[in-house]
């Protein structure tokens, strides 16, 4: 089931956006992953995944979404116009669909049930293994005319079979072309021609207190339209309680709740700019949505080859302050010696890592990456994910009061990690 909690700690080998190493206890440490330990705490799970009988998720996971441009029709003018949701929904509400998945799992026996004594004793009588299928249903929405969907990738994981559902009522088995669990990101594939489909808008441009409008199916209400405002952009997964995941969230007030997840998030034009996937248990008003430009890059190279690669360096680190500073260095069992105010201090190198390979050193600061100057940990993994596999990514490191300029060339994620 899809129902795991989301407030465990992510394997220290993963990916460069953990801002400390879980093993330890140090106060410096703790105060600098204060935020994202409350809200790792708050218990985040993934919704509109699968729900096993009649039982409902209560909140989502993260996800990241990426289509290629489309000829849609032009978006609705912006006007003061107090009827302008209407106009959205009825322009873009034939193009988002309902996601039903469903999986058959096997109920495993204790081990003690293969004992021969075991099964003498109760002989007949002996329980079998037997299958369940566990159900779910969350949301899409469609991005060409011959039957491409996006989706998160958590609403169809593990499916046997997926069924997408128009609002006009016909249904179609889907097919899932690739699926990215770093970013909650699926693309699914129905037979059809002549769609309805959405027109894309450019998530870069959001302002706070913009208009937003989402629809989709949550709890089984199909075609429900909720509206807020753009709250904040640029929330980091780990500040929101999902550190696996590699996204930069948008955060709205429009309600969404478990059935929303893979609906788009609209502007007042009608135009997508985010797909709706997370929120925060026993929060209101706490919603988080992938950013379209990022779900265009992720969905594109899913419809190309069918999977994802992620840029990856192999490191840990932590945005500097003076108080951090002071933290460390008073500590005599950290371990480390910080003479840098600001940058950004590797905390700990994964063995074997693309990062081990060019030479950096816990303790090093960066000061620039890819020519950009960086303060915090979002900035460098924002840089890493921008690169490429394999090529010349030059950094500018402080190592015992010296200037060091690197090149570390980004390796593939690896997969067994993911």
């Amino acid at each position: 089931m899809q129902n795991e909690s989301r407030d465990r700690e992510h394997p220290s080998n993963s990916i460069s956006h953990n801002t400390a190493d879980a093993k330890y206890h140090k106060p410096w440490r703790k105060a600098a992953a204060s935020l994202s330990l409350v809200l790792l705490g708050s218990g985040m799970t993934l919704a509109g995944g699968y729900m096993a009988g009649h039982s409902q998720q209560v909140s989502e996971n993260a996800s990241n979404l990426a289509v290629s441009r489309v000829n849609a029709a032009p978006p609705l003018p912006a006007g003061t116009d107090p009827n302008f949701v209407i106009q959205v929904v009825q322009k873009v509400g034939p193009a988002v669909v309902r996601i039903d998945s469903s999986r058959t799992v096997k109920t495993q026996l204790p081990d003690e049930f293969n004992d021969p004594l075991f099964q003498r004793f109760f002989g007949s009588q002996m329980p079998q293994q037997q299958n369940r299928v566990e159900r779910g249903t969350g949301s899409g929405f469609i991005i060409s005319a011959d039957g491409r969907i996006l989706t998160n990738a958590h609403v169809v994981d593990g499916a046997d079979t997926v069924t997408v559902t128009l609002k006009d009522g016909r249904s179609f088995k889907g097919k899932v072309l690739g699926k990215d669990e770093l970013t909650d990101v699926a693309v699914v594939k129905i037979q059809a021609e002549n769609l309805p489909l959405v027109a894309l808008g450019n998530s870069d441009q959001l302002q706070p207190g913009e208009w937003a409008i989402a629809i989709g199916n949550p709890l089984g209400l199909d075609n429900t339209v909720t509206t807020g405002i753009i709250s904040a952009t640029g929330r980091s997964s780990n500040l929101i309680g999902a550190p696996d995941k590699r996204v930069e969230y948008i955060q709205t007030d429009a309600a969404i709740n478990p059935g929303n997840s893979g609906g788009p998030l609209l502007n007042s034009r009608g135009q997508v700019i985010a797909m709706n996937t997370a929120i925060i248990q026993g929060a209101q008003g706490l919603g988080f949505a992938i950013p379209i430009n990022t779900a265009q890059r992720i969905s594109s190279q899913l419809i190309a080859t069918g999977k994802v690669e992620h840029p990856y360096l192999g490191i840990q680190m932590v945005g500097l302050t003076p108080q951090l500073k002071q933290n460390i260095n008073s500590d005599p069992n950290s371990g480390l010696s910080v003479n840098e105010d600001k940058g950004v201090l590797v905390v700990k190198v994964v063995p074997n890592s693309p990062a081990a390979k060019a030479g950096i050193r816990a303790g090093d600061v960066i000061q620039t990456l890819g020519g950009q100057a960086v303060t915090d940990a979002s900035s460098v993994q924002r840089a890493v994910e921008n690169s490429q596999v394999g090529s010349d990514l030059r950094m500018e490191l402080r190592r015992n009061g010296q200037n060091l300029n690197i090149a570390v060339q980004p390796g593939a994620f690896p997969t067994q990690v993911q």
